[in-house]
């Protein structure tokens, strides 16, 4: 019965931050945001790391659609 209960209280969660994301007040405030991006002048070592993370990104990605 625990693990029932659990798995209900878990899909009650996802269902209300899906909710919440959804509101005209978080639309709103999310277009507020900056957008994120890299600056032009940031260490080669630092774009190389994101480099890395994007193309690690998107293998986990092209996994995940097999």
């Amino acid at each position: 019965m625990t693990t029932n209960h659990k798995g209900e209280k878990v899909e009650r969660l996802a269902a209300e931050i899906r909710r919440q994301f959804g509101t005209e007040a978080t639309k709103r405030f999310l277009r507020t945001l900056p957008t994120f991006r890299t600056e032009t002048d940031i260490p080669d070592r630092f774009r190389d790391q994101l480099d890395r993370l994007e193309s690690m990104g998107a293998s986990a990605a092209a996994g995940r659609r097999r």
